[in-house]
């Protein structure tokens, strides 16, 4: 590890525990006993834990928290890498249409599922909407890269105005699919545009535990890689790098982070801006440093909006992309005024 990762990590990783902890503390429930020795009992004594003390904390509180720091590092560490690989601050997975054509697949797959599930096999139903969600994305990803991107160089401008337009579309096919949709389907699509963790369990942490695992394994260690093509596309080649690839490893699991975590809590925008433009002002743009940062502070950021979103106006909870979107769009506003300046 460099040097000069280890102090900020520490500060970052030491923050994100202090966070996680103290927002067990925070809700409407007030417990019984002390949360602190509620854990310990967990681990020593677990029948002096009561029923309904065990519940809130084991789970619903706890398995939120973990979720949000999933979420969190890997909209973060997604939104990193592909404003490294399309060489722009503004490249977030929300900005360039990749979360939109994840919630039209979700919202596909809410109001058709139905008819889909008849065509594939029985055991993928239950994986069929987070399937769904990460070819959303990817297909939209692919698409923007596509359209952007002549003789190896990506053209900014058509870069942000081709994701306002693919974001459009889906946009009103999911409006489409809204309006085709029962009572119970159209909660289910209010929750995907909306975004939320009161879904959190158990099972879905463990299934975006692995699929972020596997993205980091491929995206964490791109540092060097991201620094060379900052460069240039034509100089990243002479020193040996395949280029090509790197972009198709990137969007990949890019996508399969987006949509998976889509078809987990629905849309939490500006996530995959607000952290690399926080950690580009301390750091430049050394993607070495940035990448692995992103992750914590990205957990920091989700953990952070949801203990609001669930306290502020408690017994009742703001949907957490609001809050997100509502962070994230002075930031957006802010990167526009710097390139006004720098023309």
């Amino acid at each position: 590890m460099y040097t000069s990762l280890r102090l900020p990590i520490s500060i970052l990783s030491s923050c994100l525990v202090l966070l996680g902890i103290g927002a067990l503390f925070i809700g409407v429930y007030q417990f019984n006993d002390d949360v602190l020795l509620i854990l310990k009992n967990s681990l020593t004594a677990p029948n002096l834990i009561q029923e309904n003390d065990a519940y809130v904390l084991f789970d619903l509180r706890l398995p939120r928290i973990l979720l949000a720091v999933l979420v969190g590092a890997g909209l973060a560490v997604a939104g990193t890498c592909l404003q490294g690989i399309f060489k722009n601050p503004l490249a977030s997975p929300d900005l360039i249409g990749v979360t939109s054509g994840s919630v039209l697949f979700a919202a596909l797959t809410i109001v058709l599922g139905s008819h889909i599930k008849n065509y594939v096999p029985e055991f993928v139903h239950y994986f069929l909407l987070s399937i769904m969600a990460f070819v959303g994305a990817m297909v939209t990803c692919l698409l923007v890269y596509k359209i952007s991107t002549q003789n190896a160089k990506t053209n900014v401008t058509i870069l942000l105005l081709s994701g306002v337009a693919i974001s459009a579309l889906c946009g009103s096919a999911t409006g489409l699919m809204t309006y085709l949709s029962t009572e119970e389907e159209l909660r289910n699509l209010t929750f995907w545009t909306l975004g939320s963790l009161a879904g959190a369990n158990w099972t879905k942490i463990l299934i975006l535990m692995i699929v972020t695992t596997i993205s980091f394994y491929f995206l964490i260690g791109k540092g060097k890689i991201l620094n060379a093509m900052m460069l240039g596309e034509k100089d990243a080649e002479h020193l040996g790098i395949d280029v090509e690839s790197t972009k198709k490893q990137i969007i990949l699991f890019s996508a399969l982070l987006i949509g998976t975590i889509v078809a987990f809590t629905g849309t939490i925008g500006f996530v995959g801006l607000i952290v690399p433009y926080i950690l580009r002002l301390l750091f430049k743009s050394n993607y070495v440093i940035i990448l692995p940062l992103s992750a914590l502070l990205g957990g920091i950021l989700v953990i952070l909006a949801d203990t609001i979103s669930r306290t502020l106006v408690a017994p009742s909870e703001i949907p957490i992309g609001i809050l997100t979107s509502m962070m994230g769009a002075p930031v957006f506003i802010s990167i526009l005024l710097k390139f006004k300046k720098s023309l």
